[in-house]
């Protein structure tokens, strides 16, 4: 028999259907802050563009990516010519202004693009999806186990303050020394040029050594470096799959650890307003990956049983299942956002609505994208039209 549905949540954003004595969610006292009632309006309209699947703007209409990031063979006949001009990245966004730059960016325009493509790879897949692992995966699943063992090597130290242990910076320093030799095991020789380009994006993935901090802008790092690598020739068209499913899944979890080990800080989060406090694309690939699901609907990632039965099979759902593990309290108090897109009838629409959030919270928010770096793979001049 299937368990009862979960009581169908009300957004506190609007007023409950008629005759419901269902309240909304009480907001928490310590949330309450100046300029909060601005926060509030704009959440507002964005649970209400949510709930009645306004998402169909022009300019958020996923394109139909002609072009591919990732190279079709693991031939080396079309890969990047050896002489290429590789460079350090570096920050070209130093002020609002220079918001219209990267949003009229080559490296935008790629990376957005990149993010669309592994959206719809995933579309209708479990995580136990049979998929190709080619050898680049299995080295990019090799080096974030290396990362990892060095957390079992670097325990946290005793220190008065709870939270951003400072192991970590003990941690990062190790990557700091080694990424380019890590890198160097995923790149072919001939490719040797692009190795230090690419670390900077491996290095700018994990957190901040000097606020001890992780969030969105690090894991954009990652997708980034991800992206350079297919950019390059070193991962391919048939490996698209597995770039979410091995080795992204497996930052996850490397990114998890980290977290709990060091008692890193969310960067720039957003609290019981945020959708999460460290992570944004699973949720957009997880929604993805939910489409047209036999049975599970967004109402029931809020359901406890659902969860525990899925999570292996669904990014979304393990997500979900971090955030009950880490956070105490009524689900609709501690995340809100999520809470209020469990309303929402379609995975179809959660997948739709969630870029179109991502686009507007994380890479349209200078806080986020001033740490951004560009280099020659992906550049910060205007986008060229094919």
């Amino acid at each position: 028999m299937r368990a009862a549905s979960p009581p169908q949540p009300i957004s506190p954003f609007r007023s409950p259907p008629h005759g419901s004595t269902a309240r909304p969610p009480t907001r928490p006292m310590q949330s309450r802050k100046p300029g909060s009632r601005a926060l509030t309006t704009a959440l507002a309209a964005k649970a209400n563009m949510f709930a009645d699947g306004q998402w169909t703007h022009s300019s958020h209409r996923p394109r139909r990516w002609a072009k591919s990031y990732c190279r079709r063979s693991h031939s080396s006949e079309d890969a990047p010519p050896a002489t290429q001009n590789f460079i350090i990245p570096k920050k070209e966004i130093h002020a609002v202004p220079d918001m219209g730059k990267w949003k009229r960016s080559q490296a935008y325009s790629d990376y957005i693009g990149f993010i669309l493509t592994l959206n719809e790879g995933v579309k209708g897949k479990k995580l136990t999806f049979e998929y190709k692992v080619s050898e680049a995966i299995e080295k990019l699943v090799a080096l974030l186990n290396t990362l990892d063992r060095w957390i079992d090597e670097t325990p946290p130290v005793d220190q008065p303050s709870r939270f951003g242990n400072k192991a970590y910076r003990t941690w990062y320093a190790k990557l700091d020394q080694e990424a380019e030799n890590l890198v160097a095991t995923v790149v072919p020789a001939h490719l040797a040029a692009a190795v230090p380009e690419v670390a900077v994006y491996l290095k700018e993935s994990v957190g901040n050594s000097t606020r001890i901090d992780y969030g969105t802008g690090h894991e954009a790092a990652f997708a980034a470096f991800l992206c350079c690598l297919c950019k390059i020739g070193v991962l391919r068209v048939d490996d698209q799959i597995a770039i979410v499913f091995k080795v992204f899944n497996r930052y996850l979890e490397v990114m998890r650890k980290l977290q709990k080990t060091y008692r890193m800080e969310p960067a720039g989060s957003q609290g019981v307003w945020g959708l999460d406090d460290f992570q944004f694309l699973p949720f957009i690939w997880g929604s993805s990956q939910l489409i047209d699901h036999p049975y599970l609907e967004p109402r029931h990632f809020v359901d406890e049983k659902a969860v525990n039965e899925n999570h292996k099979d669904y990014m979304f759902l393990e997500c979900i299942l971090f955030i009950t593990e880490m956070k105490t309290g009524p689900f609709a108090e501690h995340s809100n956002q999520l809470w209020n897109i469990s309303a929402v009838p379609s995975w179809s629409k959660v997948n739709q609505g969630l870029i179109r959030m991502y686009k507007a919270e994380c890479l349209e928010k200078f806080p986020v994208i001033q740490h951004f770096k560009f280099g020659s793979l992906l550049p910060i001049r205007p986008v060229t039209a094919s």
